[in-house]
């Protein structure tokens, strides 16, 4: 028999066990994990509220004040009425229509801002780069939620205006991220070829070097959701988000802690709402950069 066919029978070492215990297993078995629960959370929250308008529920603003703080389960309230009568399930999925396009609105135009100038920064340095880098480090001086307030005061508390506050508020951190893989990218030998064949620099920019960077660049902007759900949440509790007769998450919460000691759930049941979905957001995100990490560390 020969050296080769004895190598081939040889038992390996490694047991199912030690595979099983190994870290790029634990590595994808906590990503799957992590991109399953994110995905459940978030879908708790998002299909309910985007299927508002056809469940069979009371208006939001619906006031009947004979039944004013009825508990959760009661008879034709899930989640109880608030202090005016007016259904809790149906006002809190009705706000988050709100709450979410002003997040998932914010979130689009911060990533485009900020795919853009770290892009522009990353890729062609000199005055560029020295006059993007300023503004992010005049921006991340300010402290975000009274930079938010003085803008809201000076424009008004529109829907328009929220959006583009947030919007503008996130899209330092896009930048940055944005910048520093274009900068790994722009040393690359395609890039070098894309110029030996005459490509313009901005051209080189457009068609190869950001369809690279875009999708790490886009879990950044997933995670910023939660960010920007919770800061509109916030500017709605201080009075100012989006106006009546806009239902926020934020305003549905004001307006029921004045009762939180005698009607817990006009406090509770939303703030559970928002956790839900800024953990679900989350860990969809985290679970979404393991696998990419991983793919690129096998792809290695």
């Amino acid at each position: 028999m020969s050296s080769t066919a004895i190598a081939t029978e040889r038992p390996s070492a490694v047991t199912p066990r030690d595979l099983a215990r190994a870290t790029a297993t634990r590595t994808r078995r906590s990503a799957q994990v992590k991109l399953w629960a994110g995905a459940v959370c978030t879908a708790l929250v998002v299909v309910p509220v985007a299927l508002a308008n056809v469940l069979p529920l009371p208006g939001a603003n619906a006031q009947d004040l004979s039944r004013r703080r009825l508990p959760p389960l009661s008879e034709g309230h899930l989640l109880g009425t608030d202090q005016l009568g007016r259904d809790l399930l149906s006002r809190i999925l009705h706000g988050g229509q709100v709450s979410l396009t002003v997040g998932v609105l914010a979130v689009l135009v911060s990533g485009l801002i900020g795919i853009a100038a770290g892009a522009a920064a990353g890729f062609f340095g000199g005055w560029v780069d020295a006059l993007v880098s300023r503004f992010l480090e005049a921006q991340l001086a300010l402290p975000l939620l009274m930079m938010l307030l003085l803008v809201v005061a000076l424009f008004g508390p529109s829907v328009a205006v929220i959006t583009c506050v947030i919007a503008v508020a996130q899209w330092p951190e896009v930048a940055r991220l944005t910048r520093s893989l274009v900068l790994v990218e722009r040393e690359k030998p395609y890039v070098a070829a894309a110029r030996v064949l005459g490509l313009r620099a901005w051209q080189v920019l457009l068609r190869h070097v950001i369809p690279n960077v875009v999708r790490p660049a886009s879990l950044v902007v997933l995670l910023l959701l939660a960010q920007a759900v919770l800061l509109e949440s916030a500017l709605s509790f201080l009075g100012a988000g989006p106006q009546r007769p806009f239902a926020t998450w934020g305003r549905i919460i004001s307006d029921g802690q004045a009762y939180i000691t005698t009607s817990w759930w006009l406090v509770t049941l939303p703030g559970l709402v928002i956790a839900l979905l800024v953990v679900g957001v989350n860990l969809l995100g985290d679970g979404l950069r393991d696998r990419t990490r991983r793919r690129k560390g096998a792809g290695a």
